[in-house]
């Protein structure tokens, strides 16, 4: 379908999607780059939580609508991992997050939360893709290098129902989420630790 300025669905549908997902990361805490650094800093696990849960939500819903009949796996494009150019890039971007503090999808939530540090950061963000975009050509062999398995999932790579790897990853997302949650003091001990505070200056004063 094109609406009448030209603009496909697919665009539409890619805006209102990437609206959404903004709206979930600012309320999730990702547009502060201290929350970010954080989970690198194994101090604070919702960044995990969060997208952990989404790749888990996508993945069962892709499931569920290739059992259903509503797509077939061919409708997806799977890329062939090239496992240097995944090495290089996720050192990259994990430098850039622990110095910059964001990630490209979390600096446009910090810039357009009015963040002066995610505008810096997607600026440069920018300018990188096209330094990237022009040393492409003589960095394409090194990228290119060492390919992994042609176009598998990860069922196909570990030879396992889908199924079985789906409710891994589910008991994986619930592991973490049990080990890593606050573990905060029942009321009792609290109200004892709180009657055990001595009393302000000024109260003692009072009483006296």
């Amino acid at each position: 379908m094109t609406l009448p300025i030209g603009i496909s669905s697919i665009i539409i549908s890619g805006l209102l999607c990437g609206l959404v997902f903004g709206f979930a990361l600012e309320r999730a805490g990702f547009a502060s780059a201290c929350n970010l650094t954080a989970q690198l800093r194994f101090k604070d696990w919702r960044v995990f939580k969060v997208m952990f849960t989404a790749i888990i939500v996508a993945a069962f819903g892709l499931y569920f609508l290739q059992a259903s009949g509503m797509m077939t796996k061919e409708a997806i494009y799977i890329p062939t991992v090239f496992l240097w150019a995944t090495l290089l890039g996720g050192v990259g971007v994990g430098a850039g997050m622990a110095v910059g503090g964001y990630c490209p999808g979390t600096s446009v939530v910090g810039f357009v939360s009015g963040k002066i540090d995610g505008l810096v950061f997607f600026v440069g963000l920018i300018l990188g893709t096209f330094v990237f975009a022009g040393a492409y050509d003589a960095l394409a062999p090194m990228l290119e290098a060492l390919p992994g398995p042609e176009a598998q999932t990860v069922p196909e790579l570990l030879h396992l129902p889908t199924p079985v790897v789906l409710f891994m990853l589910l008991a994986c997302l619930v592991g973490v989420g049990w080990l890593t949650r606050d573990k905060k003091p029942s009321a009792p001990v609290t109200a004892v630790r709180a009657a055990q505070q001595p009393a302000p200056s000024g109260a003692a004063a009072q009483a006296s």
